[in-house]
């Protein structure tokens, strides 16, 4: 009864801290008119994702961990919860790229983005992440795509007909389900969003070389400043996909291997930690993204009712 108490209360924190993190986000953007700009819209719509995630995904899930896995709503409730985890998780992380893209294309072209960045195609890259999600989750789930037999998964039992040991909400996985949706997924955009913050280190370092170039031997305190911004951006580069990395590489690696030998059976504790650290990035997002701005924080101030809200 304490341990699973004290699950119970760490799951309700954690589901908290999600929603009120991102909600945070959204009315930050709808509050401050220092926000309101185009490249708003992709953070905006991370944190709308991430919301609906812990509104629609995470008490659920959390219900499958105090209930030792056990589902009690059914196979076709099971199939569009899976579907949601799916198509969310995506999302948020076809989000993190397209943030990643934005942000090279403001620091690397600055004189260029206005014009390679419009409402229609911000508009556009938002369309084409939720219908990519949809067609990896919705539609390959109830097409049959991701099971070895290509038949729809958990299909054969009712609402709270759990049997004598119990029925699970399993995600089933053929190979080569696994390779394609694990490396669209996450790989990819793994070694975009690498491409691009590198490229972006490389001109800030460039910027700030320059800056020593020109500054006189006397004015010391703009070499300074200048470091300064120079390490901050490393911390910033390297907390950002840091954190991405390390949420999300535990679960695609687990996800390929339990794939490809699917003869293994797959550890329910292993299985809950990769899931829930997975989970995870979508709390950090409100505040590696939108906390290192200055509006942001301004705006969340205000929010707060913080003293350094002006």
């Amino acid at each position: 009864m304490m341990s699973n108490a004290l699950r119970w209360v760490v799951l309700v924190a954690f589901i908290s801290l999600t929603i009120c993190g991102n909600m945070l986000v959204c009315l930050a953007v709808a509050t401050s008119r220092h926000l309101h700009q185009i490249s708003s819209c992709f953070i905006v719509s991370l944190a709308v994702t991430d919301l609906l995630l812990g509104l629609l995904v995470l008490p659920l899930s959390a219900m499958l961990e105090l209930r030792n896995g056990r589902w009690p709503l059914g196979g076709v409730l099971c199939n569009i919860y899976i579907s949601l985890d799916v198509m969310l998780c995506t999302a948020s992380i076809l989000n993190l790229l397209a943030i990643s893209v934005d942000r090279y294309l403001a620091i690397c072209s600055p004189l260029c983005y206005p014009r390679k960045v419009t409402p229609l195609r911000v508009a556009i890259t938002l369309t084409a992440i939720w219908m990519c999600s949809l067609a990896v989750s919705f539609v390959s789930i109830h097409l049959g795509w991701n099971t070895p037999d290509f038949r729809l998964q958990n299909q054969h039992w009712d609402m709270w007909d759990e049997g004598e040991e119990g029925r699970t909400c399993r995600y089933e996985w053929n190979n080569n389900y696994v390779l394609l949706n694990a490396f669209g997924s996450f790989y990819l955009p793994l070694l975009v969003m690498c491409g691009m913050y590198h490229r972006i280190f490389c001109v800030a370092r460039e910027q700030v070389r320059r800056i020593r170039a020109t500054t006189p031997s006397f004015a010391q305190s703009a070499s300074a400043a200048a470091t300064a911004r120079e390490h901050k951006a490393t911390v910033t580069l390297a907390a950002v996909l840091g954190a991405f990395v390390i949420c999300w590489f535990p679960y695609f690696t687990y996800f390929i291997c339990m794939g490809m030998w699917a003869e293994k059976t797959p550890s329910n504790l292993l299985h809950s930690v990769v899931l829930w650290l997975g989970y995870l990035n979508s709390a950090l997002n409100p505040i590696l993204y939108p906390a290192l701005n200055r509006d942001f924080r301004r705006a969340y101030g205000q929010l707060l009712r913080c003293r350094g809200a002006n």
